[in-house]
C-alpha cells in the first residue's frame, strides 16, 4: 500500500511512527471518551490530507473497515436479551443507547485502523523492517532473532498484495468457468470458495520454495546484514512526538479528572 512522497510525513523516521501509532492506540483504549476518538481522528486527517494520499487508496482501504464498521453498529443497536427496544424496524428492537455506543465503538476503530493505515501508506515496507529491527535490537543479548523476525515481518508485507492479486486472478477465472460466490445458501457459498483455495495455497507453497532457493543462492544467513540506508533520528522527529505525547497526557489528565 505504500505510496512514494516527499511530504512530511514520508520524511518522519518509521520509528517515530511506530511509536505514534503505539501512542494513539492506547490512548483509544485506555480512556473510554468520544473526546479522545475525536482527536485521534483530527490527527490522522490531518496525516492524510499533509500526505497527499491519492483517492483510490482511500477507497482501498474504507470498503472493508465500513463493512467491519456498520456490523458493529447494527450489532450494538439491537436490543439483546430483553432489553427495552426504543423503536422497532421491521420487527427488530432498536436500542438508541445501543446506536450511540455502536457509533462509539465504529468510529474508535475506524481512527485505529486509518492511523495504521497511514503508517503503510507512508512507510515503505523495508523502511519499516529497518524500524522493528532497530526497535527489537536491545533484544539480541537475550538470543532474540531480531534480524529474522524482522526479515518474517517484511516477506508477509511483501506478499500480501501479491497473494490478494492472485485471489482475484483465481476468483475471476472460477467465475468464467461458471462458479458462484454470492448465491445460493451459506454451505453452498463456502463449497464454492473450495476450487479457489487450494490453488491458491498450492501457489503459495511454490512460491515460500523458490524464495527459499533464491536466499539460499545469494547465501543468505541473517548474521551480518548491512542496509543501503541507516535510519537517522532528526530534530523534527522529536518535535511531532513530543507534541502528540503531550496531548495524550492532557488527555489522560482530563480524563482523570473527568473533564472528558
Amino acid at each position: 500500500m505504500y505510496v512514494p512522497g516527499k511530504t512530511w510525513l514520508h520524511c518522519l523516521d518509521p520509528r517515530a511512527k511506530l511509536l505514534l501509532i503505539v501512542l494513539l492506540s492506547t490512548v483509544l483504549f485506555g480512556i473510554n471518551s468520544a473526546w479522545t476518538v475525536a482527536l485521534v481522528l483530527g490527527l490522522v486527517l490531518f496525516g492524510f490530507l499533509t500526505a497527499k494520499v491519492p483517492p483510490s487508496s482511500l477507497r482501498a482501504i474504507a470498503g472493508p473497515v465500513l463493512f467491519i464498521g456498520c456490523f458493529t453498529l447494527f450489532a450494538n443497536a439491537i436490543a439483546w436479551g430483553g432489553q427495552p427496544a426504543d423503536l422497532s424496524i421491521v420487527g427488530v428492537g432498536i436500542s438508541i443507547a445501543g446506536v450511540l455506543r455502536g457509533f462509539y465503538f465504529m468510529t474508535r476503530l475506524l481512527a485505529l485502523v486509518s492511523a495504521t493505515s497511514l503508517l503503510t501508506l507512508t512507510t515503505s515496507p523495508v523502511a519499516l523492517t529497518d524500524a522493528i529491527t532497530s526497535i527489537l535490537s536491545p533484544l539480541r543479548p537475550l538470543k532474540v532473532p531480531v534480524d529474522d523476525i524482522a526479515l518474517v515481518f517484511s516477506i508477509a508485507l511483501r506478499f500480501i498484495p501479491t497473494i490478494a492479486d492472485e485471489a482475484d486472478r483465481i476468483v475471476i477465472a472460477q467465475t468464467a468457468r461458471g462458479a458462484q460466490f454470492i448465491s445460493g445458501g451459506l454451505l453452498t457459498r463456502i463449497k464454492a470458495w473450495i476450487p479457489v483455495l487450494v490453488p491458491l495455497l498450492v501457489q503459495l507453497f511454490r512460491r515460500a520454495d523458490h524464495l527459499a532457493l533464491a536466499m539460499e543462492s545469494r547465501c543468505y544467513t541473517g548474521q551480518g546484514r548491512t542496509r543501503l540506508r541507516e535510519l537517522q533520528w532528526r530534530a523534527s522527529d522529536t518535535v511531532v512526538v513530543g507534541v502528540v505525547v503531550a496531548l495524550c497526557v492532557l488527555s489522560w489528565v482530563l480524563a482523570f479528572q473527568g473533564m472528558l
